[in-house]
């Protein structure tokens, strides 16, 4: 029973990680200061950072030891949380990236598609006059 149990958090770590990498690589694709830095190959624990601006700075540790979350601004130490509660924290900042990427995708296709009915409509005005 321990072996499996062992075993389990050895693979809910190795998500946990990949899922860090990858949220690395969308902030910053999207101009947001963020790294992933890994142990090893075995991917069994992880450092991510991002920097929100503003001096604000959120610092997420994941290993066979533990999993915590810590919110800076200012160099000040705002939040320190762990376990699921540090996992909780992680989901809303992935929503929030989320929405904001969905956001920009729909004023993105909404300009297009404004810049796109203005460009009809401006020529069909000049060639109805």
């Amino acid at each position: 029973m321990f072996l499996r149990l062992a075993n389990e958090h050895r693979q809910f770590v190795q998500d946990l990680v990949m899922n860090l990498k990858a949220l690395a690589v969308v902030l910053e694709r999207h101009g947001y200061p963020a790294s992933c830095y890994t142990c090893g190959d075995q991917m069994n624990s992880a450092s991510f950072m991002v920097s929100l601006g503003d001096n604000h700075l959120i610092r997420f540790l994941v290993s066979d030891y533990g999993i915590t979350w810590t919110e800076m601004r200012d160099d000040r130490e705002l939040m320190k949380l762990e376990g699921a509660e540090a996992i909780n924290q992680l989901e809303e900042l992935a929503t929030l990236v989320k929405q904001s990427l969905q956001k920009s995708r729909d004023t993105e296709y909404s300009s297009l598609t404004g810049k796109r009915l203005l460009q009809k409509s401006s020529g069909r005005a000049k060639t109805q006059a």
